[in-house]
């Protein structure tokens, strides 16, 4: 009997590998924070790109190709398992949360198959678990040469160069001494193209020139990458992807569901040999909506394998490929990224975007201090605060913001003339509308529920199993989300009765109308000071929120201060000191605070980000 498992294991073994044999390899070269718009290939005049624009040349290039979600991690999330971010809870900046084991990693299927499985060496998965223990080698010199003879590959090189922290001095410097790129701009910094949706400021200015020189810096790198291949032997075998990983680096790129942070280059290379993979020519612009959700379903497409019934997107080669259903859209998505919330959602279908804030209480800059390592965002910040911004760049800066945009970004490609508010539109709108809430239902977006009660409502579970679970009305909390942010005044009383229902997060969304309400709700003071004593520190924060914009400044500022030490919950207490920062309150926070969070022996990153702001900006001047 000990004799059947063996033989049984040998003859699968041997089915794998003269499967493999005849399976193509699968490189993957992705790059950082650089959109669609910043590539040769894309029709930017002022790129210099010339081994990515052959590539195109020689491939496919997917002209409405999208990230999901406008930062890193929680993109890769939804990459890895073929599952959006929302659904499994991860769309949180480094987050962690748990996700359900069905969830598996597209390496996990394709290792299965005999490939060999490498990766150097981005991680940052965004939930729970060990990163690099689902590949063969994940290291920086992990590499598909160290399999074994005859073994299929799947490789991935993440190129860093192109990272937003390439604009900030300290790295311009290094890169410039380490000759990755020149000591002066190839460009005159007043020759670069400006955009319309930045204001024109000799920062700006500098940084793109900068950055033109770091994507020829990247491109060469590709073409390294390229040649390698090509040297091995392995070119007439290999598919090979190229993308970014989401838009930036530059204001309003990276951390926005605007095109200029979610519209990425993607081009897909399919040898002759393989060519009954793809349905395209060579050299063809393919206007299909693709986007990181179709990335693992397609992976294993091209290893031959089905779509598992868990994963959400389509696969577009391969030979499981589905053609996009009529009407395809891509759904985008954005939530906390690094310190600060402000929870977005948007759908496109390449021309037309639609977008609902359900955070219009906040601006929309910024979403990150990271970014201000960076001469063009401190650059504008700067500018607003002294009244020298106008118009649509001096609007991202304040509050309250439109809950709802549309775009028709063939005619505005930069997405800076809203559509939301002519009446020839109302119709496009409500059906835009109604179809991102129908895809947010059905695909059980978990950002409905405010991330600081996700530990209590999973429990031992998930966030993703708990919003699944017959005890949570998704249809009920998903119509008083749009309920709070219809900004409606004739609907507050029932935003007050709310307050009192016994679904904590059915109660957040009343407290959030109220809040996104501002002086509409100035009679509803009394309600929200009840739910200071809310069991839940997100309803607490949130009533503490609109009733310090309702001028109960002290209070307000008490509570929230209070959370500090109260909330056992690091997510709660980012989303109060998020709070007091937003509201310009933090002088409140007490010096006690900033010192015992620096001095934790495992500090949360972003709590220890605000901490140090505040410390620093207490020191004598």
């Amino acid at each position: 009997m000990k004799k059947l498992p063996l033989t049984l294991f040998a003859t699968l073994s041997l089915l794998t590998s003269l499967f493999a044999q005849d399976s193509p390899n699968i490189l993957w070269i992705t790059s950082e924070d650089n959109a669609a718009h910043w590539m040769g290939c894309y029709g930017n005049t002022d790129a210099r790109t010339p081994r990515i624009d052959k590539l195109a040349a020689g491939g496919h290039l997917f002209t409405a190709a999208y990230s999901n979600a406008p930062v890193c991690a929680v993109a890769r999330s939804a990459i890895l398992t073929g599952v959006y971010a929302t659904t499994q809870g991860t769309q949180h900046m480094r987050s962690r949360h748990r996700i359900p084991d069905k969830f598996r990693p597209h390496t996990s299927y394709l290792k299965e198959l005999g490939y060999y499985c490498t990766n150097a060496s981005k991680t940052d998965y965004n939930f729970k678990g060990d990163d690099k223990a689902i590949w063969d080698e994940c290291a920086p010199k992990a590499h598909y040469k160290n399999r074994a003879e005859g073994q299929p590959f799947f490789a991935i090189f993440n190129l860093t160069v192109s990272h937003e922290s390439s604009l900030f001095p300290q790295k311009v410097k290094a890169n410039r001494a380490n000759g990755i790129i020149p000591a002066t701009p190839r460009l005159a910094p007043a020759k670069v193209t400006i955009p319309p949706y930045l204001p024109d400021l000799p920062e700006i200015r500098s940084d793109f020139a900068i950055y033109h020189d770091v994507l020829t810096a990247l491109d060469t790198q590709v073409g390294e990458l390229l040649d390698e291949l090509t040297a091995a032997g392995l070119a007439d075998n290999t598919i090979i992807f190229y993308y970014g990983d989401h838009g930036g680096p530059t204001p309003r790129g990276k951390r926005y569901i605007e095109d200029t942070g979610v519209r990425i280059p993607m081009i897909v290379h399919v040898p002759e040999k393989w060519s009954a993979y793809s349905p395209f020519k060579t050299g063809e612009r393919v206007g299909e909506p693709v986007a990181f959700i179709d990335l693992a379903p397609t992976l294993l497409s091209l290893a031959g394998l089905d779509k598992p019934q868990h994963m959400q997107g389509r696969p577009f080669l391969g030979l499981k490929r589905t053609a996009p259903p009529e009407n395809d859209i891509v759904f985008l998505h954005a939530d906390r990224f690094d310190e600060l919330y402000g929870m977005r959602r948007g759908i496109t279908d390449g021309r037309w975007k639609y977008m609902r804030r359900f955070t219009p209480y906040l601006a929309a800059a910024p979403y990150s201090y990271y970014q201000f390592s960076m001469p063009g965002w401190t650059a504008m910040e700067t500018a607003w605060k002294g009244g020298k911004l106008s118009g649509y760049h001096k609007a991202l800066w304040e509050t309250p913001q439109p809950v709802e945009y549309l775009f028709d970004t063939q005619a505005d490609p930069w997405e800076i003339n809203n559509l939301a508010t002519d009446p020839a539109q109302a119709d496009r709108l409500a059906a835009m509308s109604a179809r991102l809430k129908a895809k947010m239902t059905e695909t059980k977006d978990t950002g409905v529920i405010p991330e600081p009660m996700f530990a209590e409502l999973a429990g031992d579970s998930t966030i993703y199993d708990f919003a699944n679970s017959s005890g949570f009305d998704y249809g009920k909390t998903i119509d008083l989300a749009w309920l709070a942010t219809r900004r409606d005044a004739a609907q507050i009383p029932a935003l007050v009765s709310l307050l009192d229902a016994k679904d904590p997060v059915h109660r957040y969304w009343g407290a959030q109308g109220l809040l996104i309400l501002g002086e509409a709700a100035a009679d509803q003071a009394p309600a929200l000071e009840k739910t200071l004593n809310d069991h839940f520190a997100a309803n607490r924060i949130t009533a503490a929120h609109a009733l310090y914009l309702l001028g109960k400044k002290e209070l307000a500022a008490t509570q929230l201060v209070a959370e500090l030490d109260q909330s056992a919950d690091d997510y709660a207490v980012q989303l109060a000191i998020n709070t007091l920062t937003r509201v310009e309150a933090t002088d409140a926070v007490p010096s006690a605070w900033i010192e015992a969070t620096l001095s934790r022996k495992k500090p949360n990153e972003y709590l220890g980000r605000f901490a140090n702001r505040l410390k620093a900006e207490r020191k004598p001047q």
